[in-house]
């Protein structure tokens, strides 16, 4: 919040952290909500609130204690992502009447692809929120922003052709 006041004046500076609090806070219910959705549909809420819990036990050790379980978790996905990209590739013919293409497209539907792809992109910030953790931040956080996104792309684009 002090950068802010520091560039944008105090009362912008002051705005914009709290917008910034808020939004992440958004952000963190939305995803937990996500997860509690896809593991115990039924009890979604109460395994939300045990994410939350979770992770912030594990973030409260400290970033740098932690980095194993975010690699893990990434090393995972990525598995998954990898695995499903090459079931689909050797899966036979395709056909686009599987994929129901047009059947969500109403507004709502859009607005719900769009908010998947807003947390799909919107982790590179997080990068940048890092700064005073990494060695030589300045060099470090332009090369990791652009790598950030590339490499969601490729993986998004890679599932996409494949499916």
């Amino acid at each position: 919040m002090f950068y802010g006041r520091e560039r944008l004046g105090d009362f912008w500076g002051y705005l914009a952290g709290w917008g910034f609090v808020v939004g992440k806070t958004a952000s963190c219910a939305a995803m937990a909500l996500t997860v509690g959705s896809y593991v115990w549909p039924g009890q979604a809420h109460a395994v939300a609130v045990a994410a939350v819990v979770a992770l912030t036990a594990v973030n409260s050790v400290g970033v740098h204690k932690a980095a194993w379980l975010t690699r893990a978790v990434v090393a995972v996905v990525l598995a998954v992502l990898a695995a499903v990209v090459v079931a689909l590739l050797t899966s036979g013919e395709a056909d686009a009447a599987r994929l129901g293409i047009g059947g969500d497209a109403t507004p709502g539907g859009v607005l719900r692809a769009g908010g998947l792809l807003f947390f799909a992109f919107a982790g590179y910030a997080r990068i940048a929120t890092l700064g005073e953790e990494v060695r030589d931040p300045a060099r470090t956080i332009p090369r990791a922003v652009p790598l950030a996104l590339g490499i969601t792309l490729a993986v998004y684009a890679a599932v996409a052709i494949a499916a």
